[in-house]
């Protein structure tokens, strides 16, 4: 789940920015020291989006740069169990497949694909033995995001699974509706 959060903290204005004006040498710091940060409360922060408050900057000894206390508001995207996503199929292995879900690839193993007996092929496709159905890397699917791990805070894990209705690739779902349709 995306989310917009404000955060107040101090960052450290680099000497290199001191010549713009102030909110904008922050907005700079903050960018640097906020984007691509993984953390287990704030999830994996996508940006800074707007510095809404700058306070009266320190100077400490012995460091060059300006110490600025800061309100401003940030883009974030914080996987949730049991959420919902749309991804894409970038990598089938003989494992599973990994779709991309925004800033994060999940791992859904193979035995979460689909209700079927799933085997992997020498054409790097996973297919259904049952059904038949493939899934390949460029597929648009649907899942359920069953796990989230952040034990290795530079590299968080997310499983899911496509194996309860209405979720796997976009085809098979408007499959099932059409076959709904005509039972009815």
């Amino acid at each position: 789940m995306f989310y917009e959060i404000t955060i107040e903290d101090y960052v450290r204005v680099d000497p290199k920015y001191l010549g713009l004006p102030k909110k904008e040498a922050v907005l700079q710091a903050l960018k640097e020291e906020y984007t691509g940060k993984i953390s287990k409360e704030l999830g994996i922060v996508i940006g800074v989006i707007d510095v809404l408050e700058v306070g009266q900057g320190k100077i400490i000894p012995e460091d060059g740069g300006v110490w600025f206390p800061a309100k401003f508001k940030i883009l974030t995207f914080k996987p949730e169990i049991q959420e919902v996503v749309l991804g894409i199929v970038n990598t089938v292995t003989d494992f599973g497949a990994f779709i991309n879900i925004g800033p994060i690839d999940a791992l859904v193993h193979i035995s979460q694909i689909m209700d079927d007996v799933v085997s992997y092929s020498k054409e790097g496709v996973l297919m259904g033995k049952n059904t038949k159905r493939v899934l390949k890397v460029g597929d648009k699917v649907r899942a359920r995001i069953i796990a989230v791990s952040y034990k290795d805070p530079t590299n968080p894990k997310v499983a899911c699974t496509m194996r309860q209705p209405g979720l796997g690739k976009l085809e098979w779902i408007q499959e099932e509706k059409e076959k709904a349709k005509k039972k009815k």
